[in-house]
C-alpha cells in the first residue's frame, strides 16, 4: 500500500501471463513466510516494504496450495517491472483492473481490503477453497 493506493504487477510469466497480481510467489527452502514475502515483492516489482501483518489465507485443496497475503506498506516510491513483471503500478479503488485479476485469491483478498478500509478494521481471514 502507499497512501491510498494498491501495488500491482501485470504477470510477465506463466501462469495467467499478461494479467495483473499482488506481488506474490513461492517459498524457498529455508525462508520465513515473512522473507519470502518480501523477495517475491521485491523480485516482481523492485519495491521495498514493511510488513505489517497477516491478512488472508487461502487453502486450495485442488492444488496442493496456500496463498497467503500480508498487508504491507511501501518504503518508497521506487518501484518497477522485472523479467516477472511486464507492468508495476499503484491503482486507486476505482481504477483496479477487476476483469484483469489473474487468481481468485488475489480478487478475493482485494476486495476483503477494501471492504476492511471502509471500516479501519483489518481483521485475519483463513478460507479453504475446495473444488473437488
Amino acid at each position: 500500500m502507499w497512501e491510498d493506493k494498491i501495488l500491482l504487477a501485470k504477470r510477465n510469466i506463466q501462469p495467467r501471463h499478461g494479467l495483473w497480481t499482488l506481488p506474490a510467489g513461492f517459498m524457498e527452502n529455508a525462508e520465513t513466510m515473512r522473507e519470502g514475502a518480501a523477495r517475491e515483492v521485491y523480485e516482481e516489482t523492485l519495491a521495498s516494504i514493511e510488513l505489517l501483518q497477516p491478512y488472508t489465507a487461502f487453502s486450495l485443496t485442488h492444488i496442493s496450495q496456500v496463498h497467503f497475503f500480508y498487508l504491507a506498506n511501501l518504503k518508497s516510491l521506487e518501484f518497477g517491472p522485472t523479467p516477472e513483471s511486464q507492468e508495476v503500478e499503484l491503482f486507486e479503488e476505482k481504477d483496479i483492473p477487476w476483469k484483469e485479476i489473474a487468481f481468485p485469491t488475489v480478487t478475493k483478498t482485494l476486495e476483503y481490503f477494501y471492504q476492511d478500509r471502509k471500516s479501519g478494521n483489518f481483521d485475519f481471514r483463513e478460507e479453504d477453497i475446495k473444488l473437488f
